[in-house]
C-alpha cells in the first residue's frame, strides 16, 4: 500500500516513519527544503526516542522517502495524510491555513480516486472547508474525479510516540463513505491484529474527540493543581488526596499528579481552540476557561515561592533550573512553564543557570544569552541560591546529595515535580518546597 504525509514535523514525521514500519510504502511530503535534503540523509529534526534509528532503516530498506513535492508522489497513492501546523491565530483559534493550502494541492493534483485524511488536530468543521476547497479546484480543471475526506487525529505522548502509533489503545477515523472506511481498515488492520481497536465515527465526532480528549486531561491537570494549592493553604497533604481519590475506579489514578503546570504542543492551544469553537457557536465553556486560568496561575507557582522565601528581593541572586522541555524524554519547549519562569527570574534581575538532557539546544535557539548553560546537572549548581525543578527527567530523580550540598551556596530547593522525599532532604539539612504540602 502506498501513501503520502504532508508535513515532517512531531505528527508527520512519527507517523510516515510507523507506516513504513508496518510495510506501507510511505512518502513524506514537506515544503521545507533544507529539512527534507537533511531527513534524506538520515538527519532527524526532533527528538523522539527511537525514530532516528527507525527513519533511517526504513529509508534504507526502500519503503521510506522524503520530498518538497506532492505533486511527484500522487499519481502513486491511495491515500494522503495532511499534517501539517495548526498554530494559534491572536483570538486562540486554529489557524487553518497549511491545512486549506494542502487541500488545494490536493485538488489540483489528483489523476484517481484518493482519500485526504486530516492527521492534524483541527476544529470541528474543517473537514467540510477541506472538500470544498478540493472541489473548487476540481472545478477549476473540469474533472469530476472522485475522492474521500476523513478524520484521523492522532493521540501521541511525545517521548512515548512510537509506542503510541506502533500499539494505540484506539484509533479513531470520521469517514463519509464505505469506500473510506475500507480503505482505512486495510492500513490500520496491521497495527491491530489481535484487537481491532478502530472506532469509526461520521467526521465531526472525529474531530471533537481529539479536543475533546485534551481538554479533559487538561481539565484533571488543572483540578489537582487547584486541589494542591489548597492542601498547602489547609495543611493536607496533596499526594495522599491524589492516592484516595484515584482509587475510585470512576476516577482512576492518570493525570492526577500535580505540578507547576502543563505546557507542549497540544494541550494548550487545544484547549483555546475548543474554547473559541464555542464562542463561534455562541457557547461560552466556562470549566475549560478556568482550565486555562488555572494552568496560566499555576506556571508561575516556583517563582511565587522563590520570591516569597527571598522577601520580594531576587536581584543577583544565582537560580539555577533543572528541565527545560515540558516534559521528559523530548526537547519540545512550546508553552514551556521553564520559558515562564525564566522571564519571571530575569524580571527580578536573578542571575539563571539551566541544565536539560535534550533541550540545551532548542533553549538556546529560544533565549539566546538571557541565561547560562551548564556542562552538566552538577555544574548548574555551583554557587546557586536555589534549585527549580521543572522536568521529572530520569537523571534529576536520584543525585548524589553530598555534591549537590557541597556545590549549592544555599541548600534550598523548590520541586515543581514533587519527585524528592520532605523527611529525606531535611535530615541531609535542605529546605525543601513542593506543590501541594
Amino acid at each position: 500500500m502506498n501513501i503520502a504525509v504532508v508535513g515532517t514535523g512531531y505528527v508527520g514525521l512519527v507517523s510516515g516513519t510507523c507506516f513504513s514500519e508496518m510495510g506501507v510504502n510511505v512518502t513524506c511530503v514537506d515544503v521545507d527544503k533544507a529539512k527534507i535534503e537533511a531527513l534524506q540523509k538520515g538527519r532527524v529534526p526532533i527528538y523522539e526516542p527511537g525514530l532516528s534509528e527507525m527513519v533511517i532503516r526504513n529509508q534504507r530498506e526502500g519503503r521510506l522517502s522524503f520530498t518538497t513535492s506532492l505533486a511527484e508522489c500522487i499519481d502513486n497513492v491511495e491515500v494522503v495524510f495532511s499534517a501539517v501546523g495548526t498554530p494559534p491565530d491572536e483570538d486562540g483559534s486554529a489557524d487553518l491555513q497549511y491545512v486549506l493550502a494542502v487541500a488545494k494541492t490536493f485538488g489540483q493534483t489528483i489523476k484517481k480516486y484518493t482519500v485526504l485524511v486530516t492527521k492534524s488536530t483541527v476544529p470541528v468543521g474543517t473537514a467540510q472547508k477541506v472538500k470544498a476547497v478540493i472541489e473548487e479546484e476540481l472545478k477549476k480543471r473540469g474533472e469530476d474525479i472522485p475522492f474521500d475526506v476523513a478524520s484521523n487525529p492522532e493521540f501521541l505522548k511525545e517521548g512515548a510516540a512510537i509506542k503510541d502509533f506502533m500499539s494505540p489503545d484506539r484509533v479513531v477515523v470520521g469517514v463519509e463513505s464505505e469506500r473510506a472506511k475500507e480503505l482505512m481498515t486495510k492500513l490500520y488492520r496491521p497495527f491491530l491484529l489481535n484487537n481491532f481497536r478502530v472506532i469509526f465515527t461520521d467526521i465531526p465526532s472525529a474531530e471533537m474527540i481529539k479536543y475533546a480528549a485534551n481538554s479533559m486531561l487538561a481539565t484533571r491537570i488543572s483540578f489537582m493543581n487547584d486541589i494542591a494549592n489548597l492542601c498547602e493553604l489547609v495543611g493536607a497533604d496533596v499526594n495522599m488526596v491524589r492516592k484516595g481519590i484515584g482509587s475510585d475506579s470512576r476516577i482512576g489514578t492518570k493525570f492526577l499528579y500535580p505540578g507547576c503546570g502543563y505546557g507542549g504542543s497540544c494541550f494548550p492551544k487545544d484547549v483555546k481552540a475548543l474554547i473559541k469553537t464555542a464562542e463561534s457557536k455562541g457557547y461560552s465553556m466556562e470549566v475549560l476557561k478556568a482550565v486555562e486560568s488555572v494552568n496560566e496561575k499555576q506556571k508561575h507557582i516556583l517563582f511565587n515561592k522563590l520570591n516569597a522565601y527571598f522577601g520580594g528581593n531576587l536581584k543577583g541572586k544565582r537560580i539555577a533550573l533543572w528541565g527545560l522541555s515540558f516534559k521528559p524524554e523530548t526537547d519540545d519547549m512550546r508553552e514551556a512553564t521553564s520559558l515562564v519562569t525564566i522571564s519571571l527570574l530575569k524580571q527580578a534581575g536573578a542571575i539563571v543557570k539551566v541544565f536539560d538532557p535534550v533541550a540545551m539546544e532548542e533553549c538556546r535557539r529560544r533565549l539566546g544569552d538571557e541565561v547560562e548553560y551548564a556542562a552538566d546537572m552538577y555544574d548548574t549548581l555551583l554557587d546557586a541560591d536555589a534549585l527549580l525543578i521543572l522536568t521529572e527527567w530520569k537523571q534529576f530523580r536520584l543525585p548524589n546529595w553530598q555534591v549537590v550540598k557541597k556545590v549549592m551556596a544555599n541548600p534550598l530547593i523548590i520541586d515543581g515535580r514533587n519527585i524528592y522525599d520532605n523527611e529525606e532532604l531535611s535530615s541531609l539539612g535542605f529546605e525543601y518546597y513542593c506543590i501541594g504540602k
